[in-house]
């Protein structure tokens, strides 16, 4: 049953309208995607075309995996159509569907009384358009850092060393950054709302603090990696490699369980490693202070170590982009993006036993309620 009085658990119209909106953003970035790659085609750059192609599909892929593989947990039994869509490529656009269809029941539909709890039926369509939500919310997180940040990185080398640009690429740009930034906060939001035992993250002040902290350390990282890249492909591949494979230790030495099978965890943890390489990702119900702390310091080492080496070697650049500017806003969003997070710690955090992009934690006295409870427990 829910209690009317914990409106944090209810499905609401502004709930609704940011389930419309997130369909809109999810077509809209693969709209700029395929615009861009059409636009590397007709030019003659098929390398660009393909590394663009490649990595919106390799995205899809796992994000079908994972939706499907819900899809057959909850049920319990194999759907044909549901696997038709899936191999299609349709498993968002399916989700999305779910969500609009009970989440305009339990917005538009369903009245719940001040002083008198909601009936059953209600309370079932709202956990199922919450739960639904919720989902979504993982994969689009997902999608992000298997597709938007490597797009972004990308693209913005390919400006950075070529002559000419177009609109499409910077369309492509604005899309995958609005995509990072919007949903490790959606991310956190759908978290905390389908956790009754959670402090909501509710307030404006919280949410605008926590997506400066991401965006600007998400940004600061994207750059330094951009310039290495410039610098030399070789470096830059085998500094992402190191992350990851930094980040795959962290998530086996973590033992997670998010998975009922033993191929799908092993996938879980490779897409949770390289979540990893981008920003801090709390895999495991634990107090995060120390790990967070470590996180950030090797990524202010590593970030620093990068612009002395761009500056030592700036005759490497011939001229590409203007190296200095560069540099000032890579150190300058890094330290706004350090004092973001600290802000938000000391004075916005939700008050609970475990800090954000919680994903895989210690076994508590709370309910199975979603997925995401299940994430939870070890």
């Amino acid at each position: 049953m829910l209690n009317p009085e914990n409106k944090t658990m209810r499905f609401t119209k502004q709930n609704f309208a940011m389930v419309v909106l997130g369909i809109v953003t999810y077509i809209a970035d693969i709209g700029a995607d395929l615009w861009i790659a059409r636009n590397y085609f007709c030019k003659g750059q098929y390398l660009w075309c393909s590394l663009t192609l490649t990595i919106v599909l390799l995205s899809s892929l796992v994000v079908q995996f994972f939706s499907y593989t819900w899809f057959k947990e909850d049920n319990e039994v194999k759907l044909n159509w549901i696997c038709l869509l899936h191999f299609f490529h349709g498993g968002m656009f399916t989700r999305y569907w779910i969500a609009l269809k009970y989440g305009y029941q339990a917005a538009f539909k369903q009245i719940s009384l001040e002083d008198r709890l909601i009936d059953d039926l209600s309370s079932i369509i709202h956990k199922t358009a919450i739960d639904a939500i919720a989902d979504i919310s993982m994969l689009r997180l997902f999608k992000t850092f298997l597709e938007s940040t490597p797009q972004l990185i990308l693209q913005i080398y390919i400006l950075m060393t070529s002559n000419s640009s177009a609109i499409s690429q910077y369309f492509s740009i604005v899309m995958s950054f609005s995509s990072v930034t919007c949903s490790t906060v959606d991310y956190q939001i759908a978290l905390r709302k389908s956790l009754p035992d959670k402090n909501k993250f509710t307030r404006l002040s919280s949410k605008i603090t926590y997506l400066l902290y991401k965006l600007l350390t998400l940004t600061s990282w994207i750059l330094s990696i951009t310039l290495v890249m410039v610098l030399s492909t070789k470096i830059a591949f085998i500094l992402v490699a190191l992350f990851w494979f930094g980040g795959i230790c962290w998530t086996l030495k973590q033992h997670t369980e998010f998975c009922k099978s033993t191929a799908a965890e092993v996938v879980y943890r490779t897409v949770v490693s390289i979540i990893l390489i981008f920003t801090f990702f709390n895999i495991k119900g634990e107090k995060t202070k120390i790990p967070l702390s470590v996180y950030y310091v090797i990524r202010i080492l590593a970030t620093s170590a990068i612009l002395c080496t761009c500056m030592i070697q700036k005759l490497s650049f011939n001229g590409k982009i203007h190296l200095l500017s560069m540099t000032m806003v890579v150190a300058f969003t890094l330290v706004l993006g350090i004092c973001s997070l600290l802000v938000y710690y000391k004075f916005f955090h939700p008050n609970n036993n475990c800090t954000q992009d919680v994903v895989d934690g210690a076994e508590t006295e709370r309910e199975k309620i979603c997925r995401i409870s299940k994430c939870t427990m070890q």
